[in-house]
């Protein structure tokens, strides 16, 4: 909640993407369209706004995007900047600025802080423990490795982070742990790193979170977890030489890593826009000034950069510098049951969505859905129906209706009679709802505060259609007027409330209704009367209905994906099997006959499982899942002839079969009779 005086600059810091590729549907509702949402809100409500990100240029995932291709991997980062920068741009997102990394600026910004923080020795050298693989003849930094997530159990999880669950992780926590240049399995080799001294933060960080609990639950129980389990000192330079040089003699192999250098281009930025706008200075406002208010928005992957280290980052640097007052960040976009993700290539395009659908029925459905306290599931009917029911049958349909009657039978906006009851009633709920979504935005609560929108365009529908002007203008003009009149009142708030997440519809609609820009309007000049003798002339319908195409690539759920040569192609389905193929496979009937604990992994249990000539040992992700009371004496079914792998020091000699539905559910496979223990399955 806002309390007391509202200040009046806001700084808005959006999470950089990677420039490894195009951006997706999920990144649009993770961060780029709330955060448009709130500028151009707050811009409305006349406060100066200061909107920044850009692409992250550096780290690992551009890397092995060149490697894959053959090329540098600037030419890989331009190219996406480029790709994304204007994607960004057509789906009306106002940032006041946009830049990269890659750029001296950066760089020079980051190499001041480094420094800054080395001189006050909270940056160190110290020796680590780093992958480094005999094959490649090089060190691995965190995207170059891959293996199991101790924490989830999923397959694929990178060096830095998991796609599945979401948590950071250091490359000695994966299990199977492989290189992913050549499959390898990579040694562990002493080498030298600096690190940012984060434990010597954990006082302030927890004193300053006491004026946090307004948060939403997810960011504030996300920072405070990694607050109660206390902070560690962190690695913040790799071996690689992509990136921001070390500004220290020695370590011209070395790179600050992305994860310190890319939220310091929240500063960076906002120079380099003052610089653009030729007043150099006039970055200080925005970072030194009492009178500012700074919010980032992100997907809640990114939370303990913006609530831990970034603002660790900010202390040390210097006590002048504001510190994030919200970070409301969102959950996931899913899509077919699994999170988006530009890595996987499991993602909906915004170049090809913007290529078959207007940049208002994108924003409009992705803020209708949009991941706020929970992750939400993008789904193609859905987006078609919500678009033509609430989109164009319900708001388009009464604009259409209110303006185009308006425009026919007066050519302009008539005078306002006496009100009846009904008249009354209609405005007092556009002016109720018009406070309810200015509280909502001001909270960042924009699905629901849409929602409300809607529900008032669905009672002026009925206040138009109970009102039958169509009769009225034959049998009493007078009253006519004032039905008409009002209609058009509601016409204007519905429009200055829907500009957040409509900009380019809206600004039409309101140049028609009030010949001004919307841009330039105030928010509270949604409930100002509209003016009557101003001429109203015919116009289309403002939204257009989509008429579902037999066959739209847009459309689809895709495969897999990857990125070769800088487009998106479809990654082949795994390859038939014959007969043969698959009974080598050596399925057979278990018992779990009992149930422990991994000693080193929160999420793992160690089963022993009957099969009828033999017990195996299997090490499972069921933890959290099933108790160790609903395992004990299940059937189940088990991989016999899986080669035995170590996962987090414990020998499982065997893999069971579940199933997983699109919510993420998981469901062992089990017999529906009562078999014996070593029974084949076929």
């Amino acid at each position: 909640m806002l309390k007391g005086r509202m200040k009046r600059r806001t700084f808005i810091g959006v999470a950089w993407p990677y420039a490894n590729g195009p951006l997706h549907l999920g990144h649009v509702a993770g961060c780029y369209l709330p955060a448009d949402i709130f500028a151009r809100y707050q811009r409305s409500r006349g406060f100066e706004v200061l909107m920044v990100s850009g692409s992250d240029q550096h780290g690992t995932p551009i890397t092995i995007h060149a490697e894959k291709e053959g090329t540098t991997p600037e030419a890989i980062a331009e190219r996406y900047h480029s790709r994304n920068s204007k994607a960004l741009e057509r789906l009306g997102v106002s940032f006041d600025i946009f830049t990269k990394t890659h750029r001296e600026g950066h760089f020079s910004v980051v190499q001041n802080i480094f420094l800054t923080l080395l001189k006050k020795n909270m940056i160190y050298l110290e020796e680590m423990e780093a992958p480094y693989c005999t094959r490649c003849g090089r060190f691995l930094p965190d995207r170059y490795v891959e293996g199991v997530c101790p924490h989830c159990g999923y397959p694929s999880a990178r060096g830095d982070q998991c796609d599945n669950c979401g948590r950071t992780l250091d490359p000695k926590d994966l299990l199977d742990i492989k290189c992913k240049v050549c499959g390898s399995i990579p040694e562990f080799r002493t080498t030298e790193h600096f690190y940012l001294r984060l434990s010597a933060f954990q006082e302030d960080l927890m004193k300053w979170m006491e004026g946090k609990k307004h948060w939403r639950p997810n960011t504030y129980k996300q920072t405070m977890n990694w607050l109660k389990e206390g902070l560690k000192d962190r690695a913040i330079t790799r071996d690689i030489t992509w990136g921001v040089p070390i500004p220290v003699k020695g370590y011209d192999n070395k790179r600050i890593y992305v994860w310190f250098e890319a939220v310091c281009g929240y500063l960076s930025a906002s120079k380099e826009w003052a610089e653009r706008i030729s007043d150099p200075e006039a970055w200080k406002g925005f970072w030194l000034g009492e009178d500012t208010r700074h919010v980032y928005f992100l997907a809640k992957d990114n939370i303990p950069f913006h609530t831990i280290i970034w603002p660790a980052i900010l202390m040390g640097y210097s006590e002048k510098y504001h510190l994030p007052d919200d970070v409301p960040a969102n959950e996931y976009l899913t899509l077919g049951g699994e999170q988006f993700s530009k890595s996987r290539g499991h993602a909906l395009w915004l170049e090809d969505f913007l290529n078959s659908y207007g940049a208002d029925q994108i924003r409009f459905y992705l803020s209708y859905i949009m991941p706020e306290n929970r992750d939400a599931t993008f789904d193609m009917e859905e987006f078609i129906q919500v678009v033509n029911a609430e989109l164009v049958g319900n708001v388009g349909n009464f604009i259409h209706r209110a303006m185009s009657f308006t425009a026919t039978r007066f050519g302009e906006i008539p005078e306002r009679g006496q009100l009846k009851e009904e008249d009354e009633k209609m405005l007092r709920e556009t002016e109720e709802i018009f406070h309810h979504v200015t509280e909502g935005l001001n909270n960042f609560q924009f699905k629901n505060s849409l929602r409300k929108v809607l529900e008032l365009s669905h009672s002026a529908n009925r206040y138009f259609s109970s009102q039958e002007p169509w009769k009225l203008v034959r049998e009493n003009r007078e009253r006519c007027s004032t039905v008409l009149n009002i209609s058009l009142q509601v016409v204007k708030s519905l429009t200055m409330m829907l500009y957040p997440y409509l900009p380019y519809t809206t600004g039409r609609i309101w140049k028609e209704l009030t010949g001004g820009d919307i841009a330039e309007a105030s928010w509270d000049s949604a409930l100002q009367p509209v003016e009557a003798g101003r001429i109203i002339k015919k116009s289309p319908p403002p939204f257009a209905k989509i008429e579902k195409k037999r066959k739209d690539a847009s459309m689809e759920v895709p495969e897999r994906r990857e990125e070769k040569g800088g487009e998106s192609v479809e990654e082949k389905k795994k390859p038939e099997i014959t007969i043969e193929e698959f009974m080598k496979m050596d399925l057979v009937v278990g018992r779990v006959v009992e149930i422990k604990d991994h000693p080193k992994a929160d999420k793992l249990y160690i089963l022993k499982v009957d099969l009828g000539n033999e017990e195996r040992r299997i090490v499972t992700g069921l933890k959290g899942i099933y108790t160790p009371e609903e395992l004990k004496n299940k059937l189940i079914v088990v991989i016999r002839n899986l080669k035995p792998a170590k996962l987090r020091g414990e020998i499982s000699e065997g893999m069971l079969l579940a199933a997983e539905n699109e919510k993420g559910e998981v469901s062992l496979l089990i017999p529906d009779k009562e078999v014996e223990p070593g029974c084949p399955v076929h």
